[in-house]
């Protein structure tokens, strides 16, 4: 057994980077540009057609979708600049006023065309192509080129489909739910104690640093959802991004309401330093409370991140169980907080603030708030869907044989599931 596992672990790593979407796409680029350079050769009459392969590289993102919406840009903005040049070639020629004078042209030309990220492209190639003596034949050459290139590029992703990140946008998710669990686990064992003032300030900047962490898994969601758009690989893209899109607006709301707690706490602790911060028993229940609601959050990650019903049913099962035993808590906290409020009650305000930032937190990771906040997101999308494109609606609900609202519910339940 022990010889069948050292013969497989090599072949699991393998088939891992081979899986990779990293890996995937490394590859993919390498194939485009030299498949992209081997038919450049045949056609264009340079002898190192390098524009191509060169085109095929940029064009050949991370999604399908902005892979076409890049080679259309992208061909565009190259296509300007060789007019431009071949203009200026015919007029003035080269010389360092009408280099400048072009660069200008360029540059403004771009932002008429709607070049987008590719306006600097069109200086370049007209650039490129004004330098160059035999300016009619180079020209068409990089136009060739550039077509060829953009071409290839979009059709390798058409025939062989970008990889799907999805699951990378997960793992960052949970990761951002493991670093909250972490920091709510310290902030309850400090609290239950005497923790000094500065140390609970130092919990508060480790709070206020989570939003480094959220603009980062922002950005790694962004990228799942893209990579979601047009791609064939995918089956019912837009519930995948509206269940990720509300789980990670729900942890963002619990970071925040996790600052605030930090920063209640903080006022309290110079308030009575060097007191406690509670009463023994209310300290350890704070300190029970947060753990159990540490627990919840990395279970509500597991859940929006599940793409296996049953494995999702768990996880919902799970975190409804840890929600219902974290609000037996925090009711127990209620009581204990309304005695210390009364044996000392010109700081009931931040004992009240504690207990509606516990609220605030099980509030929002309520299964059935969830299910609710889904419903307004597919609704929402169904409508701007109907909003900007009406016949391409209509003609979906005809070949489908399904109304919105219909298809709405369907996946509405799918969601709840996952």
């Amino acid at each position: 057994m022990h010889v069948v596992r050292q013969m497989t672990e090599p072949a699991v790593r393998i088939l891992k980077q081979h899986r990779d979407p990293l890996t995937v796409q490394t590859v993919r680029s390498a194939a485009a540009a030299t498949l992209a350079y081997v038919i450049a050769v045949r056609l264009s009459p340079e002898a190192a057609p390098l524009t191509a392969p060169l085109t095929a590289l940029l064009v050949v993102q991370v999604t399908l979708y902005s892979t076409l919406t890049t080679g259309l840009r992208r061909v565009n903005s190259v296509v300007t600049g060789v007019v431009l040049a071949i203009l200026f070639s015919l007029l003035v020629g080269l010389t360092w006023w009408s280099l400048g004078l072009l660069i200008l042209a360029a540059l403004v030309t771009g932002h008429l065309v709607r070049a987008g990220e590719f306006v600097p492209e069109v200086a370049i190639s007209a650039m490129l192509v004004l330098g160059v003596t035999t300016h009619g034949d180079t020209a068409w050459a990089r136009i060739v080129e550039t077509l060829i290139g953009a071409f290839v590029g979009m059709g390798f992703n058409l025939l062989l489909a970008p990889p799907v990140w999805v699951e990378e946008a997960g793992e960052s998710i949970e990761e951002l739910a493991r670093r909250v669990r972490q920091l709510m686990l310290r902030i309850g064992e400090e609290a239950a104690g005497r923790p000094p003032a500065a140390r609970a300030a130092a919990r508060l900047h480790e709070a206020r640093r989570l939003d480094h962490d959220i603009s980062e898994v922002d950005a790694d969601l962004r990228q799942a959802e893209e990579s979601l758009r047009l791609n064939p690989r995918v089956r019912e893209g837009l519930l995948h991004r509206v269940v990720l899109r509300t789980g990670l607006d729900t942890l963002e709301i619990c970071t925040v309401v996790l600052r605030v707690l930090a920063r209640t706490l903080t006022d309290l602790a110079k308030e009575r330093e060097p007191e406690r911060l509670f009463g023994e028993e209310t300290g350890q229940i704070f300190e029970e409370l947060l753990a159990e609601i540490a627990d919840a959050v990395v279970s509500f990650a597991v859940l929006v991140t599940t793409s296996v019903s049953a494995n999702a049913e768990s996880a919902e099962e799970r975190l409804a169980s840890q929600l219902r035993q974290a609000a037996g808590t925090r009711d127990k906290l209620a009581e204990l907080l309304y005695e210390e409020a009364g044996r000392d009650p010109r700081r009931w305000h931040l004992l009240g603030a504690l207990l509606t930032e516990v609220n605030r937190i099980l509030d929002e990771m309520d299964t059935e708030h969830r299910t609710r906040r889904l419903f307004e997101e597919l609704d929402r999308h169904s409508r701007e869907q109907r909003e900007r494109l009406p016949r391409l609606t209509r003609l979906r609900e005809r070949l489908s044989g399904l109304p919105v609202r219909f298809r709405r519910d369907r996946e509405g339940k799918r969601a709840r599931q996952r």
